[in-house]
């Protein structure tokens, strides 16, 4: 460990005389840095003081955050939410159409009825099948879309759009988006969190910023192979040592922060590193306020049991829900929990996915609960969605294949019609028909609960004017009450 005095001694380290190639590096694109800079006024919304600063959005928002959670693998929407009585009827009969692009080789298995009981539930009566038993006590707080379309036939692809709305390409994700648009609650927490991402399927692209400044990137708790025991011992990765007091922390940061500075003035136009530099101060403060957000042991027993955290099956997801909740409450814009990665039946289907519901079910009723009697359900949107759902015909004797061109995803407050059902697919479930919202329009119908058109959210990059929905999308106004 370092000393105070060779702290000091490093620190006050004269600085060293620029040479002349270096100012001639620095200064030969200055004409063209202050051409940059001026092409730059406006495309941002924020502070470059404070990128994380709050800000307006562009019309008074119904939703002032989201919950995101993910179901990797692609739940299967006719086997959760979407009842199709022509399977029951045409259970063993061959696909009635030409089969679009799949994701398995070979010919199309035979139509495959539900193997679960779907029942009515609350005053709406929807009907929600015997795997969510807990989400349908809660389903009058639903507004169920059965309509979404994607256009990845595999997870990579799936992945990329439901979360940037590119399949193609490394683009800004939508929790950097929403940060960027509307900045931060809390400046000692990060905008948007992540928590126990899947490193497979796209990895850090999922929850990238991408061109954005690195400010509005998300900032990951744990990966989806750390058990929940070891993330909550040290859930965050100290910036600084740890043995050191906080203010000898903050003079080795006031150090680095030195070194950094001398860095950039040879770099006078450097995005990355001036978000660097920002997200070291971000990092030294996080170490203050974070631990305490994360000790979700300080709730009440009854509140812990409500998430299932007093169950093996539920403790790791109840977790992830009640510290979504509890990072919600303290200002974070944008949290994504995930489930990963078990929802890909090929096979198995019948016991995988009770296994994995039986995971989910009672966090996902629990937070949906908790956010309500805490008063947030109002203005927090919660979004439940895989990557796609899967098709009505068998592959091999007990599994179903990737199915992206009709799918069901829910979401529950943030201004939304409660116990609501929005659009359709054909009868045995395989296209949207009524209704159709693309992942761009999904995008645009959040940003639009978020207070932004999303055709006005734009970041210039390379010579043109970039958003979420790209050049398309369309607000499902339908769905908002």
């Amino acid at each position: 460990m370092w000393t105070d005095n060779a702290l000091r001694s490093l620190y006050h380290r004269p600085e060293k005389p620029v040479s002349r190639r270096a100012a001639l590096r620095a200064a030969a694109c200055g004409f063209g840095y202050l051409g940059l800079q001026a092409m730059l006024q406006g495309a941002t919304t924020g502070d470059s003081a404070n990128p994380l600063a709050p800000r307006t959005p562009h019309f008074a928002p119904k939703a002032k955050r989201v919950i995101f959670l993910f179901m990797h693998g692609g739940p299967s929407s006719i086997d959760t939410f979407d009842f199709k009585e022509r399977l029951v009827r045409d259970h063993g009969k061959p696909l009635p159409f030409k089969r679009p692009l799949a994701f398995a080789d070979g010919p199309p298995g035979a139509l495959m009825k539900s193997p679960w009981e779907f029942r009515p539930g609350g005053q709406s009566g929807i009907p929600v099948s015997d795997l969510f038993p807990n989400v349908r006590e809660v389903v009058d707080k639903l507004t169920i879309v059965k309509s979404v379309v994607g256009e990845g036939v595999d997870h990579g692809a799936a992945l990329l759009q439901t979360f940037t709305g590119s399949s193609t390409f490394v683009r800004p994700a939508l929790g950097a988006w929403t940060v960027y648009g509307l900045g931060s609650e809390n400046q000692n927490l990060p905008g948007f969190i992540t928590i126990k991402p899947a490193l497979s399927h796209g990895g850090a692209k999922n929850w990238s910023s991408a061109f954005l400044p690195g400010a509005y990137q998300g900032t990951a708790i744990g990966n989806s192979g750390l058990k929940v025991d070891d993330i909550e011992k040290e859930p965050i990765e100290y910036l600084l040592r740890k043995g050191f007091s906080p203010d000898q922390q903050r003079f080795e940061l006031d150090m680095i922060q030195n070194i950094n500075r001398r860095h950039q003035a040879l770099r006078s136009a450097d995005p990355e590193l001036e978000a660097r530099i920002k997200n070291f101060e971000l990092a030294f403060r996080m170490q203050s306020e974070a631990p305490e957000a994360f000790q979700v042991e300080k709730e009440s027993e009854a509140t812990r049991k409500l998430y299932g955290m007093d169950e093996e099956p539920t403790r790791d997801f109840g977790w992830q829900c009640l510290l979504a909740r509890r990072l919600s409450e303290r200002g974070v814009r944008f949290v994504q929990c995930t489930h990963s990665y078990k929802w890909d039946q090929h096979g198995q289907l019948f016991e995988k996915h009770n296994e994995n519901a039986k995971e989910v079910d009672k966090p996902i009723a629990g937070l949906i609960r908790d956010l309500d009697a805490h008063g947030m359900l109002k203005d927090t949107l919660v979004i439940w969605a895989g990557e796609f759902g899967r098709t009505p015909v068998s592959q091999g004797n007990d599994g179903r294949d990737h199915n992206p061109y009709g799918y069901t995803v829910w979401m529950a407050g943030g201004g939304l019609k409660p116990g609501f059902v929005y659009g359709a697919t054909d009868d045995i479930g395989y296209h949207a028909v009524e209704d159709r919202m693309h992942i761009h329009d999904l995008h645009a119908t959040v940003l639009h609960l978020l207070g932004f058109d999303h055709e006005k959210l734009t970041y210039r990059y390379a010579g043109r004017d970039f958003r979420l929905t790209d050049v398309a999308g369309a607000v499902h106004k339908k769905i908002i009450a």
